[in-house]
């Protein structure tokens, strides 16, 4: 984390305390916190896939969401990053490990995570038995 004010420096103790204070001013515990976070904002986790051509799948899955869904954004500086009015997703290759890597992020609606979950992972291994 780089702060402005703090001469554009980084720190791991900056981000803490802003989390204590935060903690002091809600006077809830940071569970309950992170909860109503991970409740607003529900997310798959990383998921990894080994498959025979990361590109391959990755291409595959581009063409789908291109022409099925029209994304609003799409950033491919690491792997594929697609984003919709109502969720995104990431697809990359791990750099360490022959791994596909698909994270996915939605707001507020975890069955819109577990359709898309879904939905890719068809298409990683329909693409990966071809």
């Amino acid at each position: 984390h780089y702060f402005r004010d703090f001469a554009y420096c980084d720190s791991g103790m900056i981000p803490w305390l802003l989390v204590a204070e935060l903690v002091s001013l809600k006077g809830s515990p940071l569970s309950q916190l992170v909860g109503e976070r991970m409740k607003a904002y529900p997310c798959s986790g990383e998921i990894n896939y080994r498959v025979q051509d990361v590109q391959s799948s990755i291409a595959l899955v581009r063409d789908h969401y291109e022409s099925s869904c029209s994304p609003e954004q799409i950033d491919t500086t690491d792997g594929l990053s697609m984003e919709f009015s109502d969720w995104r997703f990431n697809l990359r290759a791990s750099n360490t490990e022959p791994l596909l890597r698909l994270n996915i992020e939605s707001r507020g609606d975890s069955q819109i995570v577990k359709q898309h979950v879904s939905e890719i992972e068809a298409l990683i291994k329909r693409e990966d038995v071809s």
